[in-house]
């Protein structure tokens, strides 16, 4: 969602709990290859996709339990719903919510996230683990994301990230559709397209 500002940083937030099961999860728990294969950007990622819309059909989107929802959704749904009331209009949909990891030595190209979704809904980042050579970079500035805190950003800026340490970068990220945005969605759904004649 365009914030008009790139960041906001959203405070501290009791993050531990989600933090050491995101941390101790076997490696076959990353091995969904959907972002990998589908956002040429994501290649160097892993992920645990806990909730997910793939945008097909909009506005008349279909969000669904992931894997990772028996994985996460106990530590996770807690922390979404506290940010959420702390800071949105409470009543909307989470209509994404994964565990992303940037491997050490990998690369998040510059992009922008352009599907319609994206600008429907709040883009929330929740640090889990980082290292002092990670730079996220947005609308030309670095950023740095400290842990045990959450960040929105402005999805609809040119953004990238890099993680040149020798740790992995993992961060959960949810996009969170508030009420009113929902309302326009179900218009756009009831709105029949026009014909055009050339």
């Amino acid at each position: 969602m365009d914030i008009a500002e790139p960041l906001i940083d959203l405070g501290e937030y009791q993050t531990s709990a989600l933090s050491e099961v995101i941390l101790t999860l076997p490696a076959e728990a990353w091995g969904d290859p959907f972002r990998q294969q589908t956002y040429d950007v994501h290649h160097n990622t892993e992920s645990v996709m806990m909730v997910f819309t793939d945008g097909s059909g909009w506005p008349d989107i279909e969000v669904r339990k992931e894997a990772g929802w028996d994985l996460l959704a106990a530590t996770a749904v807690p922390l979404m719903h506290q940010i959420i009331a702390d800071h949105y209009p409470v009543g909307g949909t989470i209509v994404r919510a994964v565990a992303a990891k940037l491997v050490a030595g990998g690369v998040i190209k510059s992009h922008r996230d352009t599907h319609p979704s994206f600008h429907f809904g709040h883009r929330i980042h929740v640090p889990i683990s980082t290292n002092p050579r990670v730079r996220f970079n947005l609308d030309g500035r670095p950023y740095r994301f400290a842990l045990g805190r959450a960040y929105e950003i402005n999805n609809q800026l040119q953004h990238s990230v890099s993680n040149k340490g020798d740790c992995d970068r993992i961060t959960f990220i949810f996009d969170y559709v508030p009420p009113a945005k929902l309302q326009e969605m179900a218009k756009l759904a009831q709105t029949p397209i026009s014909s055009t004649r050339e």
